[in-house]
């Protein structure tokens, strides 16, 4: 594919929809649609923190001292469990949300869903479920793929297990990734 530095227009919906005035943009992949105001920016980041919870941040919150201010719910099947799951996290299957999480959660206490990982909405529908029946609720971002990459503790059927971290999620001699 040839990428060339052709100044084109982009069309006035676009660049009012990212907040710009500008009306000239490359064929960059990048710019094709060019960046939103800040302003708009930080108000979608700024919501974007407001829905999701970092891995880290909530393996720190579980290991300091104390109550971390949320529950963590485990949101994928029986099986999926068994294979591994995050301490003291409460498994509430997304089908069964409707049903159980009433009797199981408090409203006043955040929650925290996660399912497999990256690939995987479950969280994403159980956090809709939660949200539905007036829980506050935040997903987390990596789910338990990124829990166990990252060299955090989780448990099994057959006991606890903790694996090396991945130099590709975590530092590896480092205690944060200075986020």
């Amino acid at each position: 594919m040839k990428n060339t530095n052709t100044q084109v227009n982009a069309p006035s919906s676009a660049v009012a929809a990212a907040g710009g005035t500008s009306t000239a943009v490359t064929e960059n992949p990048v710019l094709r649609v060019p960046p939103a105001s800040p302003a708009a920016a930080a108000a979608y980041f700024g919501a974007s923190l407001a829905f999701h919870a970092d891995v880290s941040d909530v393996a720190s919150a579980l290991a300091a001292d104390g109550d971390p201010g949320f529950v963590v719910v485990d949101t994928r099947s029986t099986a999926s469990w068994d294979q591994g799951h995050i301490p003291g996290a409460l498994h509430l299957p997304t089908a069964l949300i409707p049903e159980q999480a009433e009797a199981l959660l408090d409203k006043t206490v955040p929650v925290v869903v996660y399912c497999w990982g990256p690939g995987c909405n479950g969280a994403t529908r159980a956090a809709l479920a939660l949200a539905r029946l007036g829980f506050q609720v935040k997903e987390m971002l990596g789910g338990f793929e990124y829990w166990a990459r990252e060299g955090f503790g989780f448990e099994t059927w057959e006991g606890s297990e903790r694996r090396d971290p991945d130099a590709l999620t975590a530092p590896v001699d480092a205690e944060d990734c200075g986020c």
